[in-house]
């Protein structure tokens, strides 16, 4: 029998990665879903540490604020700037704040926020557990008898969503400011005409998407940040590898995310 070609060897190898990569993802996907669910059994009021979970809604939201205002600020001038050649162009003053606020509100306001959500607080998240893992302190609280996933788990999640939907509402209200700002001082829009542009054509509707997406991208970010971080192995690269791994992860899921919850919410 002859031997394989070396040069085909190569495409040979291509359906085994694919294979690899299959079965890592699925490995993956699984174990975020089966902590999705001892969260959810363990979602109990009495059975939630209460200082855990002031601790964390402080530590991921408060401290999340000054970034997020700023990403949000920014957000809703470049809103305003992109829409301002075509706004000089069919004088289409009217359009402005509607134009800069639909897009904010649905979109790109939950996403960027998201993004910089995940940086901060979803990679220190892996690192906080993935440091407790390799150093043995999530199995000192098995020893203890208490419940890892219910003790450092579910206050961190409830935290992660609950602040990622309070920082969309802040950051919605900041990016109008900053579009009001930006229309007057670029287009010279009276922030009146901004205003009653943006709530005559704006539903209820548009603000609430951009809060479901949120929620989504809250849970996301919070069930991949605990999930790497718990899985942690082979000490401090280890944990190095679990937050780049973490943060790519919760970043593809937010995107396909996104992508899905568009055309549900549409």
């Amino acid at each position: 029998m002859s031997a394989t070609p070396s040069s085909a060897r190569p495409l040979l190898a291509i359906p085994r990665r694919i294979g690899l990569v299959v079965i890592a993802l699925a490995d993956q996907l699984g174990g975020a879903g089966m902590l999705l669910g001892q969260v959810l059994v363990r979602l109990r009021p009495r059975r939630i540490d209460r200082y855990e979970l002031f601790r964390n809604l402080h530590r991921m939201g408060v401290r999340s604020l000054p970034i997020i205002a700023a990403t949000a600020a920014f957000t809703g001038g470049i809103m305003v700037i992109q829409a301002a050649p075509f706004v000089e162009k069919y004088n289409a003053k009217n359009f402005v704040g509607w134009a800069a606020t639909f897009t904010t509100f649905r979109e790109l306001g939950p996403l960027l926020i998201a993004l910089i959500f995940n940086g901060r607080v979803g990679a220190n998240n892996t690192a906080e557990l993935g440091t407790m893992k390799v150093t043995d302190q999530v199995d000192a609280l098995r020893a203890l008898a208490i419940d890892p996933v219910g003790y450092l788990v579910v206050p961190r999640v409830i935290a992660m969503v609950v602040m990622m939907v309070a920082l969309c509402v802040i950051g919605d209200a900041v990016a109008l400011g900053g579009a009001v700002l930006t229309a007057d001082l670029l287009l010279d829009v009276d922030p009146r005409i901004f205003l009653s542009s943006a709530l005559e054509r704006l539903d209820t509707w548009d603000f609430l998407v951009g809060l479901i997406k949120s929620l989504l991208f809250g849970l996301m970010i919070a069930l991949m940040s605990c999930y790497y971080g718990l899985a942690t192995r082979g000490g401090a690269p280890g944990v190095g590898r679990a937050v780049n791994a973490s943060v790519v992860a919760s970043a593809a899921g937010v995107f396909v995310a996104d992508y899905l919850s568009t055309f549900v919410l549409e």
